[in-house]
């Protein structure tokens, strides 16, 4: 059983935040049962979940890969709705997005559990456990939502693990978040059918999707899944009118060859759109590739440079403080937003318009 102290120092370390898991008297008695959607009867007792590309099927009891959904007696419940391992605020650039709503702080929040098995995962000690092992307070989406307002957030993350995983949780957080005035952002896989997505964007404003490699071995290999779902919830997503920004974490030995990178430009640029911004992000051993070593930082400024010869207009490097991470007109070179660490100013921007010589800058850039 993991701690609700081991889960907030955990958390703590690898975030750098104030964790606030049960800072708040919440309800200490976990509640019963909590009905899922997204799943079909599967002959006499079992169902099969529709939320994911896995499609698990499960019968009187078991769980999916995700962990966090199960059969019970013939009818899929969620395991985690209600029971956040992680609470606290984080700038919106750490999740990271930059072009949505620079400078605010997020409240951020997860549940345990994922539907992916990445063998660098940097948040193993919360994504690859259940909802049920993790010894935290119940807090009711209300809750959250006005832990939110009092920390004085702008936004609603559903971060850390997998959020879609807990998608009944978060949607119904989302949506009261909206009546409060909060907009509410996911840092997602991406690992999730078109239906439940489509519901998701009624209440999502934006999603950080993580494109893990631009390779199907590498995804089947490194992270137990596929990337042709992944490329169509960037396409759905952006059809459904959430403003999307894409990750791309740079593994040693894994996902640095040049050829995939370009081919992964040249995708992002005729499907999801050149204005998409695309972020490079460094790797630092962990989990089960501990072995490894840290990115280079010549690889993350060469795949910088092959992306912007790819003709992408926002390409960022991220978790190197020494590299450049400011947003630039892509037609005057006006500075945008200057960035310093989490410092951050918008200083050339006229509402979502370049202050100097006009060009619409893709983004939301007001609350």
């Amino acid at each position: 059983m993991i701690t609700r102290r081991a889960l907030i120092k955990t958390i703590a370390v690898m975030y750098a935040g104030a964790a606030a898991c049960g800072s708040r008297a919440f309800a200490a008695e976990r509640k019963g049962d909590h009905a899922a959607k997204y799943w079909h009867a599967f002959g006499s007792d079992a169902v099969q979940c529709d939320l994911c590309p896995h499609g698990c099927v499960l019968n009187n009891g078991k769980t999916g890969v995700c962990r966090g959904r199960q059969n019970k007696n013939g009818s899929m419940v969620t395991l985690g709705y209600g029971y956040p391992c992680a609470m606290h605020t984080d700038p919106i650039e750490k999740k990271p997005l930059y072009h949505f709503l620079p400078g605010s702080s997020a409240y951020s929040i997860a549940v345990a559990g994922c539907n992916l098995r990445c063998r660098n995962c940097q948040n193993y000690t919360i994504s690859q456990v259940s909802p049920l092992e993790t010894d935290v307070p119940y807090a009711s989406p209300q809750q959250i939502v006005d832990e939110a307002k009092r920390s004085g957030a702008q936004v609603i993350a559903y971060t850390y693990s997998e959020p879609s995983v807990w998608i009944e949780y978060m949607y119904d957080t989302a949506r009261l978040g909206r009546k409060a005035g909060l907009r509410n952002v996911a840092v997602t896989s991406g690992y999730i059918n078109p239906e439940p997505l489509a519901d998701m964007a009624q209440y999502i404003d934006a999603m950080h999707i993580d494109l893990k490699s631009f390779d199907e071995a590498v995804y089947r290999n490194l992270n137990a899944g596929k990337l042709k779902p992944v490329l169509d919830t960037i396409l759905n997503a952006k059809k459904n009118r959430i403003w999307v920004e894409i990750v791309n974490l740079i593994v040693p030995q894994w996902t640095d060859n040049v050829d995939m990178i370009r081919k992964m430009c040249v995708w992002i640029r005729e499907n999801a759109g050149a204005e998409t911004p695309l972020h490079f992000s460094r790797f630092f051993p962990l989990y089960q590739l501990a072995q490894l070593y840290p990115t280079p930082t010549e690889t993350l400024v060469a795949a910088q440079k092959i992306a912007f010869e790819e003709k992408l207009k926002y390409v960022y490097v991220g978790n190197v403080p020494d590299i450049d991470s400011n947003t630039y007109c892509p037609k005057c070179k006006n500075l945008l937003v200057e960035r310093i660490g989490y410092q951050v100013k918008v200083k050339g921007m006229k509402g979502e318009k370049c202050g100097k010589c006009g060009m619409k800058i893709p983004g939301v850039w007001q609350v």
